[in-house]
């Protein structure tokens, strides 16, 4: 069977694709730090320009690279900041009100356990004893224990130490060169094929646009609700894993779970001397279940789902998959990766159901 010339092009075009995708999973470590500064890249670049053309030409792009991306270290900074009040409270409380948890957990669970024959022993002085000797400043051990870990796993250590300098220096060519290596990309495209490929280029990025913006502010409604809900419980770290909480959402499922444990964590050290665990409990609760049902039910398919055209379990499988392929990095380019998946999806579909082959011609 003769093919023809559009068959052979498609046919060409679809074994590059294939050998790209294959090449990229297997350089898939090496260029995760790449693929994390094109991401930064393509959210930061708009910046930029806005800076070039608020200055009217008199500020030199670099300038404003070397802006926006110490404005983009800064708020990490201050994410990362996020955590050290709450590791700095909840150490000392774990040192000194986990003896009692156990201790009342053993009181509790002594009757109930005694229904079927068990016996529960917590002794409490062994239990503080314990907690004393992990958690009592054992700098020395935990220095010790440190350096061991990195000497075992010192490729480990490398590999984050060297993306967390590669990353920034690959964002700073990359924003400098952003208008340029668009061009260069255009370039490669054929000139029949110009067409179709801006306006899909132009839809993605629509949908892209609208689901930053969007995800941008899903992140700040939920930091003020997850900082007030838990204030009103009166938890002393509410605005901490409030405001950690509401920007970690930006990573689905993960960032809320984590929110969660240190809400929880954190209540059951905080108010187990005073009015008991329960109280944490209901915080967590009330404050976490009203906060996922206002994300799922109405902030994320209002500002953000509508906007990409995921089905959940679309989004779930998404999430998986980019897991798998990328780690944690996958984790955190799902969905935008997605929604442009998706438009190729839909574009495809349209032209297949016009086509002869789907009608029988």
């Amino acid at each position: 069977m003769q093919l023809s010339a559009s068959q052979k092009a498609a046919t060409a075009w679809s074994a590059i694709a294939l050998l790209g995708l294959f090449l990229f999973w297997l350089l898939a470590p090496v260029l995760t730090p790449f693929v994390i500064a094109a991401v930064l890249a393509y959210a930061l670049a708009p910046l930029v320009d806005g800076l070039d053309r608020a200055g009217g030409g008199r500020i030199p792009r670099l300038l404003a690279v070397v802006v926006v991306e110490l404005l983009l270290l800064l708020a990490l900074l201050c994410v990362a900041l996020l955590i050290v009040p709450i590791l700095a409270k909840e150490l000392p409380l774990m040192r000194d009100q986990l003896p009692l948890l156990f201790e009342r957990l053993g009181v509790s669970l002594d009757p109930w356990l005694a229904q079927f024959g068990l016996k529960l022993s917590l002794d409490a002085a062994s239990v503080k004893a314990f907690a004393l000797k992990y958690l009592n400043a054992n700098f020395e051990d935990a220095f010790g224990s440190l350096m061991s870990s990195l000497k075992l796993g010192g490729s480990v250590a490398f590999a984050i130490v060297g993306n967390a300098v590669l990353v920034p220096v690959a964002l700073f060519y990359l924003l400098m060169d952003w208008r340029r290596f668009v061009a260069a990309l255009q370039q490669m495209v054929p000139q029949r094929a110009r067409g179709a490929v801006d306006s899909f280029t132009g839809e993605a990025d629509a949908v892209l646009g609208q689901y930053l913006r969007g995800q941008l502010l899903v992140m700040l409604i939920l930091a003020i609700f997850y900082s007030a809900g838990l204030t009103l419980f009166g938890l002393d770290l509410a605005l901490p894993i409030g405001v950690f909480t509401g920007l970690s959402i930006f990573v689905p499922y993960l960032g809320f779970g984590l929110g969660l444990v240190l809400a929880l964590l954190a209540g059951l050290l905080e108010f187990a001397a005073s009015v008991g665990p329960g109280h944490a409990l209901l915080m967590v609760a009330v404050v976490y279940g009203l906060g996922q049902l206002v994300e799922s039910f109405f902030l994320t398919p209002r500002l953000v789902g509508e906007r990409i055209g995921l089905h959940p379990l679309a989004v779930i499988f998404a999430l998986l998959a980019f897991g798998q392929l990328l780690g944690f990095v996958g984790v955190l380019i799902a969905l935008p990766a997605s929604a442009v998946l998706l438009v190729a999806i839909r574009r495809g579909w349209a032209r297949y159901l016009s086509s002869g082959l789907y009608r029988g011609v």
